[in-house]
């Protein structure tokens, strides 16, 4: 389906030449095996060119720059969230180079994507994304995903700091956890897929998703889908944003913003927050019209009704279905019962320790494949993470001693705000304006 792209030729030299020495932001990360989260505020940050970029990563000691700074071999660089209308402002025609329409989403094209480039080790922490389903394609390089469903929540300890509208991060480094300090964890169902140049994953709605880069050089695409869900969770965005900056700015006014992740500006007024929630109902009210159907909307979304759906990959192989899902035909050869057609491979559960992909099944995905999905649970790539900086910013969460009895600000923001809880605050609120 993206065979004919002309966006799968965009490698970091040929974004070079149509950047032509624009500048774009890079993430700087410390590579190590620390279990803590190395979340956007405990990063460091850079301007510089893709060319300045290829000439860092292919680790010259002698390097200048804005990169001089950073050992290649101690640090990672991700230019990450790029937004195409940023990016290539005055470059628009390279929109049309992207084709979501081929997906079923006429008119969608580049316009509404973001471009992500990253060296070896280059990841996001493990989090969800509030509005909307995810289709990824891959260009260069390969990137591993690991992925967990909406339901298992509970297990990856959710938290709003940093705080980001339309992101809930989890507390923990999932390639190398700390299992002791959250043992729920174990019960997470874990998908892991390794994403190649030329395959598109599509991430359902609320799959949580921590995503590592595995090659020197990684490009990829994407773009985040609306779907109708998103009118109720704008307002327990609204919700959200509302109760963290109110208890975050009345803990200490003139402390440092550690808490607001870098893609957010500023913290935002009382009176300004107040404005967004009333945004957000307004035009739930105005989407879902009568009381009837906003009753119905808000119950479509009761008790996490997120449906268990399984993220795919599209390949141009023919796709079999991986073990434990269901088959259908009539002949010897199975195929993949899918609604999407047979170009879709599903990602299925990592199998237990000592378990082999194939032992229990012949219906498993053929590995030698060209750009075949890597379904099993293959050695996970060390978690780059900065460990001082990011210990010194968890102490600084607890400004007294180290009594398990202390409440902080954070822990009880993580109560509060926790998705489960806004999205009843929000369902009370709905209901109660439609009386």
């Amino acid at each position: 389906m993206v065979s004919d792209w002309p966006a799968q030729h965009w490698t970091v030299e040929h974004l070079s030449g149509v950047l032509q020495g624009k500048q774009i932001r890079f993430r700087m990360g410390l590579r190590s095996t620390d279990t803590v989260p190395q979340f956007e505020t405990a990063c460091s940050y850079v301007d510089a060119t893709l060319e300045e970029f290829l000439t860092w990563n292919c680790d010259q000691s002698s390097v200048s720059g804005p990169f001089k700074d950073y050992d290649h071999s101690k640090f990672w660089a991700y230019a990450d969230y790029k937004y195409f209308v940023s990016l290539f402002e005055d470059k628009t025609d390279v929109f049309q180079e992207v084709m979501w329409a081929d997906f079923g989403f006429p008119g969608r094209n580049g316009q509404e994507s973001t471009l992500w480039i990253g060296s070896l080790g280059a990841h996001t922490p493990c989090h969800l994304d509030s509005y909307g389903c995810n289709l990824v394609f891959q260009v260069q390089g390969r990137k591993r995903w690991h992925l967990f469903p909406p339901e298992d929540m509970p297990f990856l300890y959710p938290t709003r700091i940093p705080y980001e509208e339309s992101s809930v991060f989890s507390k923990i480094n999932v390639v190398n956890p700390d299992l002791e300090r959250f043992p729920r964890f174990q019960k997470a169902r874990r998908h892991t897929v390794t994403l190649s140049p030329g395959q598109v994953l599509f991430v359902p709605r609320h799959w949580w998703h921590y995503v590592e880069s595995i090659d020197p050089v990684t490009v990829s695409i994407n773009s985040w889908i609306e779907l109708e869900e998103d009118h109720l969770a704008r307002v327990e965005e609204a919700i959200t944003r509302m109760l963290v900056c109110a208890l975050k700015t009345a803990e200490d006014p003139h402390h440092p913003r550690g808490w607001l992740n870098p893609t957010e500006v500023e913290e935002t007024s009382h009176e300004v927050n107040c404005g967004y929630l009333n945004d957000a109902v307004c035009a739930f009210f105005d989407r879902c019209g009568k009381a009837k159907e906003v009753e119905k909307q808000a119950l479509r979304a009761d008790g996490e009704n997120w449906r268990k759906e399984e993220p795919s990959v599209q390949e141009h192989t023919e796709g079999e279905q991986a073990h434990g899902q269901s088959f259908t035909g009539r002949t010897g050869k199975q195929e993949v019962a899918s609604l999407f057609g047979p170009d879709l491979v599903p990602v299925t559960p990592a199998l237990e320790k000592g378990r082999t992909l194939g032992s229990d099944s012949k219906e498993c995905v053929d590995r030698d494949k060209e750009h075949s999905a890597e379904l099993s649970c293959a050695r996970r790539q060390q978690a780059s993470t900065g460990t001082s900086v990011v210990a010194e910013q968890v102490n600084s969460r607890c400004p007294v001693a180290t009594s398990r009895t202390f409440v902080s600000t954070d822990d009880l923001l993580d109560c509060l705000v926790n998705p489960q809880v806004t999205r009843m605050v929000a369902q009370l609120l709905i209901q109660g304006k439609s009386l």
